[in-house]
């Protein structure tokens, strides 16, 4: 009777465990095969399929799908029509917001130093790293053009995104370029005119100490230059802190910077060393679209 009673519980326990797993419907079946034919899903990524749920467009209703492999989880709504024979998926978009003026709101501008119109009505943002060449090329060719054809009705600002990983001064290089926007803005686009047109000169160091120590005799040259107060910059200098750099890095990603160069006008994102007839293109819709406001 015991050995009955014991066989009993675990056959119970089995259908327990049975019922927390439900074995995919016939439904969800088609759904997982027809998603990995079309989509390539590799067989190591598992689909699993939520049961049909009432949605607000008639004749469907709604179906979440998760994609599930390495850890990961990434859900993407469905909608299903209601015969089961059409699966649409749901890209909603909420016309009542600008995207590029919601773009904008995530970019923090406070005290960044502005060349060409603090206030004109579009604003160009590039995210930055001193060490890029690219940056380079479009710093010494692009923007001098862009700056000379539309600085009276453009706002142009720099954020930092050093590719650290790649490119191992940009960071010091950077902290360095914002101690000098503390006190001048001036100050802050000359250095960045001599580091993007001399970045040779801080390669040709033999090791990343000296490469520091070369970026911060021209920091001082710069503070010079323009007259600074020199203790205040010795000690931001030397303290190196990189929380704005990581905050810009972190504001970068989130509006979707990925590399470098990445221009934003007025939220509309142009990435790359393009050629001058896009940055153009780019302006002039802008500037239209900011006068007819």
């Amino acid at each position: 009777m015991a050995s009955f009673k014991r066989t009993l519980i675990l056959f119970l326990l089995v259908c327990l465990g049975c019922l927390a797993q439900p074995a995919p419907t016939e439904l969800a079946q088609r759904i997982e095969r027809q998603l990995r034919a079309t989509e390539n899903v590799p067989a190591a990524v598992k689909v699993i399929v939520s049961s049909p749920r009432a949605s607000e467009f008639p004749n469907y209703d709604g179906v979440t799908i998760t994609f599930e492999g390495d850890g990961k989880k990434q859900n993407y709504e469905f909608l299903l029509s209601k015969d089961k024979r059409t699966l649409l998926q749901l890209t909603k978009m909420d016309l009542s917001a600008d995207p590029y003026m919601e773009i904008m709101k995530k970019i923090n501008l406070k005290g960044r130093p502005v060349r060409g119109n603090p206030n004109g009505k579009v604003v160009a943002v590039m995210y930055d790293d001193f060490q890029c060449p690219f940056c380079s090329r479009v710093h010494q060719i692009r923007f001098p053009e862009l700056l000379k054809e539309y600085g009276e009705r453009v706002g142009f600002i720099y954020k930092d995104f050093p590719l650290s990983e790649i490119h191992p001064w940009a960071i010091h290089a950077a902290v360095d370029a914002n101690c000098l926007a503390v006190q001048s803005g001036d100050a802050y686009w000359d250095f960045a005119d001599y580091i993007h047109t001399n970045r040779q000169i801080v390669n040709s160091e033999q090791d990343l100490d000296k490469e520091f120590a070369a970026l911060d005799r021209i920091t001082m040259s710069e503070a010079a230059k323009f007259g600074l107060d020199m203790p205040k910059l010795q000690s931001c200098v030397k303290t190196q802190s990189d929380n704005a750099i990581k905050d810009s890095i972190k504001e970068g990603e989130s509006v979707g910077v990925s590399g470098t160069p990445a221009m934003f006008v007025n939220g509309q994102m142009i990435d790359g060393a393009r050629p001058a007839s896009e940055f153009r293109s780019l302006f002039e819709s802008a500037l239209e679209q900011a006068d007819s406001k």
